[in-house]
C-alpha cells in the first residue's frame, strides 16, 4: 500500500460524517473499507483477510481559477521544484512514495446504502474533473508562451484530457512494468490528489493481470479454474497485497485473493483446461461454460443457443454449445486470438457494478450443483471447534514450523494445513481433518483409465501427479506434496528418475518429513472399516444351530448376476433348500441356468416382485444383493446418485429385506448381506447406512486373489468384520491364473470392469500377459480365475470375449464371499 498524503499529515478512519460532508468536493478519496468473508470457490475452506489501510480526510477545496492557476505553477516554478505527491509533473524526477506495513485485521462491513452512494458521488466526481480538465487545457494552449520558456528548464505540465483505463496489461514472466498515465491533478489546499489517482495505486505493481481480465487460478486442491479480475472495492473486502489479485471465480462466484505466479490468462486453455474435472464435476462444467460465454462476447463471436422446451433437450443443447466453445477455446479463440479477450473500457473500471448473476445465462440453469452433504448431528456437550482461516501459505508455513521443530506433524492436517485434526493419516506420520478425510474415502480407491488413482494418496487433490514406476503399485502423488513434504526440487528429481518407486514401494520409509508407517496396512484397513460417523444399535446375534437341528437355506438373490452366491454356497457344502433369484440380464440368466442345472428359480425384474410373492416364495434365511453401481461411483460422470436412474434399485432391496424379516415370535436365524463400490460419494453411502441401520464393512478382494477390488458390505453375517486370509488354494498372483506358456507382467491387476480397456495396465496402457514374444490380453478362462469362478464358467451360448468380461466385471469376487458366507455353516445344514 502506498501512503496517500503530505506534509506529514496523519491517516484517518473517516466516518459516515465525513462523507457526507466531502460530497460536494470533486477531489475526495475516501474509500471504505471492505468487510472480510469467506472466498473459496467449492470448499468451506476460508481465506484470510486485510485490514483495509486507512485514508485521509479530504478538505473542501475550491475550485482555483485559470488565472490563479498558473500564477501558481509559475510561483512554485521559480523558487524550485515541488517533490512529493503535489507538483510531480513540473519536476524532472519524483520522490518515490513512501510504503507502511499494516497488520492485517478485520475490517468493518460496508451497507449497501453507503456503496450505492460512493457509486453516485464518484460519478458526480468524474464529470466535474472531466469539465475541469477542459477548462485547463484551454488555459493552457492560450499560455503556450509561457509554457514554452519553462520547458527549458523543467518538463511541461502534462495534463491528459480523459481519465485512463486502471491498468494496462502487461505479460506476467516480463520484467518490464506497465505505464499508466496518472489522472490530472486538482489542487487541495498544499497538496494534488484525486480518487482516480488513488484507484490507479490498485495492482500497480507491474506484474500484469489488470481488473476485468479473464484469468486462470490455482487454488490449492483445485485444477486451475476460471475466473475474473476485480477491485478489492467490489468484494467489499480490503486489499489485496501487492503480488496479489482479487479473483472472482466463474461458477458460484466466490472470491478469492491469488498471487500473481499461480495466475494464468485465459489464453492458455489448451493447456490448463482439465478434462476429467470437466467430466466429474458439474460446477467446473458450469464455471467453462460461463467464462467461454464471457469470452466469445468480447471476441464478437457469439454462439447459437438450441432452444428446447423439454428440461432433458435443453440440458443436452447447452451441453453442445459449451463441446462448440470448448473446441473454439482450444483453437486459440480465433480469428482475433488472445487479444479479441481483452475486457472493453466499462469493464476496466473498478466501481462498476459486477455480480455473478451477469454472467449465468439462462442456460446454465442446467449445471446445478449437487445438494450439500448433509451434516451429523452434533452432542450438545461436544467443545465446538475454532473456526479456523487457511490461506494458500498456511500448510506452507506450518510444514516450515515443523522443520523448526517448533511444532508435531502429528497435530496438522498434511493434507491441507488444518489445525483442526480428528484423526490420523493411515499412510504417512500426520494427521488428518475431517473435511480430507471424506475426500479420502471417496478418492482412495478411484481410479482412471490408466489404472493409477485418480489423485495424490496425501491430500487427495492435485492437478499434476507423479505415478509410481512399479507396475504393481498404482499410487500416485501430486508435485505440490512431494517438494512440500519432501523438499523441494523432489518432484524434479522423480521426473528424472525413470523408472521412479514411491513412497509407498521404496525400502527405506523417511523421505525428508513424509515418513511411510510401518503398519499401513492394518491402518488402512481400520480407516475404512472405522470411518462411522453414525452411530447404530448393535445387529441381533444369532446363537450357532445344533447339527441335528440344522436345515437347509433358504436364499433370496437380488440383482443376481451368474449366481455367485449359489456358487460359494455350493463350494462351502452347505445344502441350499431353495433359490429364488431375481436378475434381468439374458446372458446371466443363461450362465445361472446352465451351471446350475434348473436350481435357480428366476422371477424377473426386482421392482415387480410383491409381498404376496415373498410370502409365497418364503420364509427365507438370507437375502442377498448388490444394486448396480453406475449411478453411485464417482468415476462415473453423469452419475444420477442414490435418488435417481439405477442408484434407486437400491430402495427395492431394502423394500423386500424388509418384507423378509422374521415375523415377531419367530426365533429363527435370519442373515442379509447388500453390496455395492467403494468409490461413492460420502453421503450416498451415509443414506445407505442410514436406511440398512447398520455401517458397512470394506473388504479387498486384493488380499485373497490377484486383481484390486475394493467394495462395501453392508449385512448381519457373523465376523463380517475378521481378517480376511487367503486359503491355499487361492490364487494371489497373476502367473498362477494363466494358461502355458503364457507369463504375467504384472503381479496383480487393476479392477476388471465390464469396459474392455479396463484390462490394459499402467501408465502406458501395457497389456498384463507376454507370450511368444508379443504381449498379450487375458484370456475368458485366466480372467474367470482372477475372480475365483471355475474355467469356462461363463462359455455358454457362443458368448463373445467381450460379453463373458461384462458377466465378470458385474460379478462379486469368489474368495470374498466364501470369506463372508464361512460362519453359516454353524447355522444351516451341510452335505
Amino acid at each position: 500500500m502506498k501512503q496517500a498524503g503530505c506534509n506529514g499529515e496523519a491517516e484517518s478512519r473517516v466516518s459516515q460524517k465525513n462523507l457526507e460532508q466531502n460530497d460536494s468536493s470533486p477531489d475526495s478519496t475516501d474509500t471504505p473499507p471492505g468487510a472480510d468473508g469467506d472466498s473459496t470457490p467449492s470448499t468451506p475452506r476460508k481465506k484470510r483477510g486485510r485490514r483495509k489501510l486507512e485514508h485521509p480526510e479530504q478538505r473542501e477545496s475550491p475550485v482555483y481559477s485559470s488565472v490563479s492557476l498558473i500564477d501558481f505553477i509559475c510561483k512554485n516554478s521559480d523558487g524550485g521544484r515541488l517533490r512529493g505527491r503535489e507538483g510531480w509533473d513540473i519536476s524532472l524526477r519524483r520522490r518515490p512514495v513512501q510504503r507502511e506495513t499494516f497488520q492485517a485485521g478485520d475490517p468493518y462491513h460496508i451497507s449497501r446504502r453507503e456503496k450505492e452512494e460512493l457509486l453516485a458521488r464518484w460519478k458526480k466526481e468524474k464529470e466535474e474533473k472531466a469539465q475541469l480538465v477542459t477548462t485547463m487545457s484551454d488555459i493552457m494552449d492560450d499560455q503556450s508562451a509561457v509554457g514554452s520558456q519553462e520547458e527549458e528548464e523543467e518538463p511541461a505540465i502534462n495534463l491528459p484530457s480523459m481519465p485512463t483505463p486502471q491498468q494496462q496489461h502487461t505479460d506476467p514472466a516480463s520484467p518490464t512494468v506497465a505505464t499508466t498515465p496518472e489522472p490530472p491533478p486538482v489542487a487541495c489546499g498544499n497538496k494534488v490528489m484525486t480518487r482516480s489517482s488513488e484507484i490507479n495505486l490498485e495492482y500497480e505493481d507491474g506484474r500484469g493481470f489488470g481488473i476485468g481480465e479473464l484469468v486462470w487460478g490455482k487454488l490449492r486442491g483445485f485444477s486451475w479454474w476460471p475466473g475474473r479480475i476485480v477491485s478489492w472495492w467490489m468484494t467489499s473486502r480490503s486489499r489485496a497485497a501487492e503480488g496479489t489479485r482479487w479473483v472472482m471465480w466463474f461458477g458460484d462466484g466466490k472470491f478469492s485473493v491469488v498471487c500473481v505466479e499461480k495466475l494464468l490468462p485465459l489464453s492458455t486453455f489448451c493447456t490448463s483446461f482439465h478434462q476429467p474435472t470437466y467430466n466429474k464435476q458439474p460446477m467446473y462444467r458450469k464455471a467453462i461454460y460461463e467464462v467461454l460465454q464471457t469470452a466469445s462476447m468480447r471476441a464478437g463471436k457469439p454462439f447459437p443457443v438450441c432452444v428446447s422446451t423439454d428440461d432433458s433437450d435443453s440440458g443436452n443443447s447447452v451441453e453442445v454449445q459449451t463441446r462448440q466453445m470448448i473446441e473454439w477455446a482450444n483453437s486459440g479463440f480465433l480469428p482475433s486470438g488472445a487479444r479479441g479477450l481483452e475486457p472493453p473500457p466499462a469493464e476496466r473500471n473498478p466501481y462498476t457494478e459486477v455480480y455473478p448473476e451477469m454472467w449465468v445465462e439462462p442456460e446454465a440453469a442446467a449445471y446445478t450443483a449437487p445438494p450439500p452433504a448433509k451434516k451429523p448431528r452434533k452432542n450438545s456437550v461436544e467443545k465446538p471447534k475454532i473456526k479456523e482461516i487457511i490461506d494458500e501459505g498456511t500448510r506452507e508455513r506450518l510444514v516450515y514450523e515443523v522443520r523448526q521443530k517448533c511444532r508435531n506433524i502429528e497435530d496438522i492436517c498434511i493434507s491441507c494445513g488444518s489445525q483442526n485434526v480428528s484423526l490420523e493419516h493411515p499412510l504417512f506420520v500426520g494427521a488428518m481433518c475431517q473435511s480430507c478425510k471424506n475426500c479420502f474415502l471417496e478418492c482412495a480407491y478411484q481410479y482412471d483409465d490408466d489404472g493409477y488413482q485418480s489423485y495424490c494418496s496425501i491430500c487427495c487433490g492435485g492437478r499434476e501427479v507423479l505415478m509410481c514406476g512399479n507396475n504393481n503399485c498404482c499410487r500416485c502423488y501430486c508435485v505440490e506434496c512431494v517438494d512440500l513434504l519432501v523438499g523441494a526440487g523432489s518432484a524434479q528429481a522423480a521426473i528424472r528418475e525413470d523408472p521412479w518407486n514411491c513412497y509407498m514401494c521404496c525400502t527405506r520409509n523417511v523421505f525428508g518429513l513424509l515418513r511411510r508407517r510401518d503398519d499401513w496396512t492394518s491402518r488402512l484397513q481400520l480407516f475404512f472399516a472405522n470411518n462411522h460417523d453414525q452411530d447404530f444399535e448393535p445387529l441381533k446375534l444369532y446363537s450357532p444351530i445344533p447339527a441335528e437341528k440344522r436345515q437347509p437355506i433358504r436364499v433370496l438373490s437380488l440383482f443376481d448376476g451368474i449366481a455367485t452366491g449359489l456358487l460359494v454356497l455350493k463350494d462351502l457344502g452347505i445344502q441350499v433348500g431353495q433359490y429364488v433369484a431375481s436378475e434381468v440380464c439374458e446372458d446371466s440368466i443363461t450362465v445361472g441356468m446352465v451351471r446350475h442345472e434348473g436350481i435357480i428359480n428366476y422371477v424377473g425384474d426386482v421392482r415387480n416382485v410383491t409381498r404376496k410373492n415373498i410370502q409365497q416364495w418364503g420364509p427365507f434365511d438370507l437375502v442377498i444383493g448388490g444394486s448396480p453401481c453406475n449411478d453411485l461411483s464417482i468415476v462415473n460422470p453423469a452419475r444420477k446418485g442414490l435418488y435417481e436412474g439405477t442408484g434407486r434399485l437400491f430402495f427395492e432391496f431394502y423394500r423386500l429385506l424388509h418384507e423378509t424379516l422374521p415375523k415377531e415370535g419367530e426365533e429363527r436365524p435370519f442373515f442379509w448381506l447388500f453390496e455395492n463400490v467403494v468409490a461413492m460419494g460420502v453421503s450416498d453411502k451415509r443414506d445407505i447406512s442410514r436406511f440398512l441401520e447398520c455401517n458397512p464393512v470394506m473388504i479387498d478382494a486384493k488380499e485373497v486373489s490377484a486383481a484390486h477390488r475394493a467394495r462395501y458390505f453392508w449385512g448381519n453375517l457373523p465376523g463380517m468384520n475378521r481378517p480376511l486370509t487367503a486359503m491355499a488354494n487361492d490364487k494371489l498372483q497373476l502367473q498362477d491364473c494363466l494358461e502355458h506358456g503364457r507369463t504375467a507382467k504384472f503381479y496383480k491387476v487393476r479392477t476388471i470392469t465390464t469396459r474392455s480397456n479396463s484390462i490394459k495396465q499402467g501408465k502406458d496402457q501395457h497389456f498384463p500377459v507376454y507370450m511368444n514374444n508379443k504381449e498379450d490380453i487375458l484370456w475368458c478362462t485366466e480372467m474367470e480365475r482372477v475372480f475365483g469362478f471355475p474355467i469356462h464358467y461363463t462359455d455358454v451360448s457362443n458368448m463373445s470375449r467381450l460379453a463373458r468380461q461384462r458377466l465378470l466385471g458385474r460379478s462379486w469376487s469368489v474368495p470374498v464371499i466364501r470369506h463372508l458366507f464361512a460362519p453359516l455353516k454353524e447355522y444351516f445344514a451341510c452335505y
